[in-house]
């Protein structure tokens, strides 16, 4: 079947030729200038931010991305950014999941607002293995010892604390540049 369908087309492909004839109008003109004008209009090049995907939502990290673009230059970057406050009440829910309940709470009693709302509700923060007012002494032992030992270590006030020849000497000098700063 197969030979016979190729000569079949070779018989009719052979009978079929083309016209090599050139006919012409000898009253035909054709007039061209040659001049030719393109204008290609293209937008600038474009700087993309990258895409920085987040969608894993048990992640504490943000997506922070930007592009700037000019007429030459295009930069663009992208980074993530820790969520330090995402972080820290992540590790106090796992603490409290494990059973370690004071160590949750004193997890979250290192952020200010908590521990301000401890106290005003009368039961303050842990502090080294003391609960309750033993910790709310704790804490206010804490407190003056860190104002004594402010006071200890400011140089201004040992200046005035000292005597009073110092304080008289200091006072003479202060009034002095102050007389001729306003001259």
């Amino acid at each position: 079947m197969k030979p016979l369908l190729i000569l079949l087309t070779l018989l009719i492909g052979s009978t079929v030729y083309a016209d090599d004839t050139i006919y012409t109008d000898s009253n035909s003109t054709i007039t061209s200038d040659g001049s030719m004008e393109t204008t290609i209009n293209s937008p600038p090049p474009s700087a993309i931010s990258p895409q920085i995907s987040s969608s894993n939502s048990d992640l504490c990290t943000v997506g922070v991305a930007d592009a700037v673009q000019t007429q030459i230059l295009g930069i663009s970057a992208g980074r993530t950014v820790r969520d330090m406050n995402c972080e820290k009440l992540k590790n106090a829910k796992t603490m409290y999941d494990m059973g370690m309940k004071v160590a949750a709470v004193s997890v979250m009693c290192q952020d200010e607002r908590v521990f301000q709302a401890m106290l005003n509700a009368g039961t303050p923060c842990p502090k080294d293995g003391l609960v309750g007012d033993k910790a709310r002494l704790a804490w206010e032992m804490e407190a003056v010892e860190e104002a004594i030992q402010q006071d200890q270590n400011n140089p201004i006030r040992k200046i005035f604390n000292e005597n009073a020849e110092t304080k008289m000497g200091l006072g003479v000098i202060i009034s002095t540049l102050a007389f001729l700063f306003l001259l």
